[in-house]
């Protein structure tokens, strides 16, 4: 498993979200990993298996989800800035979505 993890959940359908990106990004925007939540809108291996501490970020492309789905979205994309201390053993970052609100939080 990677170090980093992430979820997403449409709650406007009570389903997982199927086919977002999702981009792993270093504090000044240099790309480490990018996946595709799987049907289950999970994506478990999204970068390397240990980071340095600091500072990360990851992007969901939610605009091309919605898309797909031909729903229009206020949010484009989610970017979600998370403090990392390399001691820990993993981090999961879930996205619970609609398209006028979002929620995310530290996972396990």
């Amino acid at each position: 498993m990677s170090f980093v993890t992430a979820h997403v959940l449409d709650a406007s359908l009570g389903t997982p979200a199927t086919g977002v990106t999702i981009t792993l990004l270093a504090a000044d925007n240099t790309e480490i990993a990018q996946a595709v939540t799987n049907d289950d809108g999970r994506v478990p291996d999204l970068g390397p298996e240990t980071l340095d501490s600091g500072v990360y970020r990851i992007t969901f492309g939610t605009g091309e989800y919605f898309a797909r789905r031909n729903v229009e979205t206020f949010y484009p994309s989610i970017t979600v800035d998370f403090k990392v201390d390399a001691n820990q053993k993993h981090y999961h970052v879930p996205l619970l979505l609609s398209p006028f609100a979002y929620s995310t939080y530290r996972g396990s």
